[in-house]
């Protein structure tokens, strides 16, 4: 097995390397004794113990950076307590004492994670400079954690931005919808959250359930493109009305069309498909079943009841045991009926929604 090789250490590494605290693990007392005379006068703190239970007893009570242990020991062997502390004290360096015939074993505890071996008999030197090295591997190692660790952290910070900036341009968007139909403030906003919802009850993805959540309350932004007198009509539409009303779905997919952003794409499959009826007689294309993006369908059937239950500038709100046996009837032909069963099953949560987001009064 092939080592890394360690560059030359500078004074202040090793000044560095011989604050931190030594653990010598041996049966025999007299090589116990040796190594802890020699490491201290190195400048090192050295404990000692006699076996491996004693060592994982310091090694929990102490703040130990480097363990030096004999790997022939009676009971539990210097190879299973490295195996121990690799699991148990991860940032704990551990350098193995090998007799001149047992190389094969120090390799073997190499693989494991030793980070180097020394052979007995041992020469002074020799321990020395696996001790210096052996430390100074360990804050190598434990530098690059921590710089992975910012890494991860600055990415989670970067991510969590892009997902605040995404969602201030669709709320300026919805701000924008706001300002030509008051009464729909609270409505675009209770499509979210019971679209989030809905895709939860169903078992969509967090991020899915996210992204509807974020994208669906712009299933009217084409209304933008609706003449006043149409949109802000106090009475029933005519046929020529409806036409022109019929193409807030189209003006929206012009406005969200193009885009490389996939919220924003799934904005725009909600926009022109969330009057699209499971049936096929729904606008503006005429989809059916599946060839209705589901996002639009879990939409379809969310809009149809807030409008219901809300008032309307065409109407006042229907109570919800009737707007429910109204919505009943379009199972299966107005809407997808395992979504529309997902939508009855989650009542209760787009009740407190409803509850808690209230249109102003007229």
């Amino acid at each position: 097995m092939s080592l890394t090789k360690l560059d030359p250490l500078t004074s202040d590494q090793v000044q560095q390397a011989r604050s931190d605290r030594i653990l010598i693990v041996d049966d025999e007392p007299d090589v116990r004794e040796i190594l802890s005379r020699w490491l201290a006068r190195e400048g090192y703190q050295c404990a000692t113990v006699a076996n491996a239970d004693e060592a994982c007893e310091q090694l929990r009570d102490g703040n130990f950076a480097l363990l030096v242990t004999d790997i022939m020991m009676p009971g539990v062997s210097g190879i299973d307590l490295l195996s121990t502390v690799k699991q148990k004290f991860p940032d704990v360096a551990v350098l193995m004492a090998t007799a001149a015939d047992d190389r094969e074993t120090a390799i073997e505890a190499l693989e494991i994670g030793a980070f180097g071996y020394i052979v007995k008999p041992f020469e002074r030197n020799e321990v020395a400079i696996n001790v210096v090295s052996a430390l100074e591997r360990r804050r190598l190692v434990l530098a690059s954690q921590q710089y992975e660790q910012r890494l991860e952290e600055r990415v989670r910070e970067q991510t969590e931005d892009i997902r605040r900036s995404r969602e201030e341009i669709l709320l300026r968007l919805i701000a924008a919808q706001e300002l030509r139909h008051d009464e729909t403030g609270a409505h675009i906003r209770r499509i979210g959250l019971y679209s989030e919802v809905l895709a939860s009850r169903m078992g969509r993805p967090e991020h899915h359930a996210e992204t509807l959540r974020l994208a669906s309350p712009m299933h009217d932004v084409g209304k933008i493109g609706i003449p006043d007198a149409i949109l802000l009509k106090p009475g029933k539409l005519d046929d020529d009305e409806w036409d022109i009303m019929e193409t807030h779905t189209m003006i929206g997919e012009r406005i969200l069309e193009g885009t490389s952003i996939s919220l924003l794409h799934t904005a725009e499959q909600i926009a022109i498909a969330h009057h699209e009826k499971w049936d096929g007689s729904g606008y503006p294309k005429g989809l059916a079943g599946e060839d209705i993006p589901e996002s639009a369908r879990i939409v379809a059937v969310l809009d149809v009841y807030d409008a219901l239950v809300n008032d309307r500038v065409y109407r006042p709100a229907v109570p919800e045991q009737d707007a429910l046996a109204i919505m009943d009837r379009g199972r299966g032909s107005h809407f997808d009926p395992d979504i529309y069963d997902a939508f009855r099953a989650a009542l209760p949560e787009l009740r407190v929604i409803q509850s808690r987001l209230r249109d102003k009064p007229h």
